[in-house]
């Protein structure tokens, strides 16, 4: 089994409670190991996994993110993550794991295949890190030249409406003249 790919990854990471996350069953797939004995690993080692690493999706979470997961799976032509989720029993939410909670598998997973996923998936948040911070750079120039550019219409829009007050007043000013034939 080949390293996964960043791109492959990346699909699987999903916004959580404004934080980024890879589901249980997901990092079960990249590791090689049955989402049970990738939860059980997890439980023999709790206090390694705090709240800001680990947690467990409401039912309401899940809802939601079955039905987004769902809907960019047909929309996208992807399979691999309705896959993924589709194979977790309604039983039970997904545990989602934080960037530190990944990293802390690394501790809990020892084969060589989980180092391998480890050192790909934490290429992988740092390549979206970098990707976020060139969209905030980019929605920031983006934003400059829009103050730049309204500046510049405003000038020619209030000499518009000082054309349009002029015409308004020389209207005003002339008589009016009768339409007809004078007999």
């Amino acid at each position: 089994m080949s390293t996964p790919r960043t791109e492959t990854i990346a699909a699987l990471v999903h916004a959580v409670r404004g934080e980024r996350v890879l589901f249980d069953a997901d990092l079960a797939v990249l590791y090689g190991v049955s989402t049970a004995a990738l939860n059980q690993a997890v439980k023999r080692n709790r206090q390694r996994f705090p709240a800001d690493f680990m947690f467990r999706l409401s039912p309401q979470e899940w809802s939601i993110m079955r039905s987004q997961i769902v809907t960019a799976s047909s929309a996208a032509g992807m399979m691999s993550q309705i896959v993924t989720s589709s194979r977790r029993k309604l039983v039970a939410s997904p545990y989602a794991f934080t960037e530190q909670g990944v990293a802390m598998l690394s501790s809990v997973l020892r084969s060589p295949r989980a180092v391998e996923v480890n050192i790909a998936i934490m290429r992988t948040f740092v390549e979206l890190r970098r990707l976020m911070d060139s969209n905030r750079q980019l929605a920031r120039k983006i934003e400059a030249m829009e103050k730049k550019y309204d500046e510049q219409f405003a000038v020619v829009f209030d000499a518009i409406k000082r054309l349009i007050a002029e015409d308004d007043s020389r209207r005003r000013a002339s008589p009016k003249r009768r339409i007809g034939f004078i007999a």
